[in-house]
């Protein structure tokens, strides 16, 4: 963006870039690596089945664009193929300029209905 002072003079104001990451959600971060991949198979769970409690709130905080790396507790809820449900809580680390993520899990539980994370 370019702006023009008193003197005639035209400067160049660069702003940091704003860091948008709804194009990419934490979802598709976790499933770019082979860990969580894997985690979901174990418990015989397809990627469409998950869903990152909050996931809207970490994304659209005020504070996220001053910020390389989000570190927060999340629970993850997942539809396996037996219809049962299974949360998982833990650790997500994400690394949002470089558009990476794991889930450091603490621990899960199986449950017969969802549970409002």
């Amino acid at each position: 963006m370019q702006f023009t002072l008193f003197f005639g003079f035209k400067i160049d104001i660069l702003f940091p870039q704003t860091l948008m990451y709804t194009v990419m959600n934490i979802k598709e971060l976790l499933l770019k690596g082979q860990n969580f991949a894997d985690l979901l198979k174990q418990f015989s769970i397809d990627a469409k089945d998950v869903r990152i409690q909050d996931e809207d709130v970490i994304l659209n905080d005020q504070n996220l664009e001053h910020r390389e790396i989000v570190k927060e507790s999340i629970c993850i809820e997942g539809t396996n193929k037996e219809g049962g449900i299974i949360n998982f809580f833990g650790t997500l680390h994400c690394n949002l300029l470089n558009k990476l993520a794991v889930f450091e899990m603490q621990g899960f539980e199986k449950v017969s209905q969802p549970l409002a994370c």
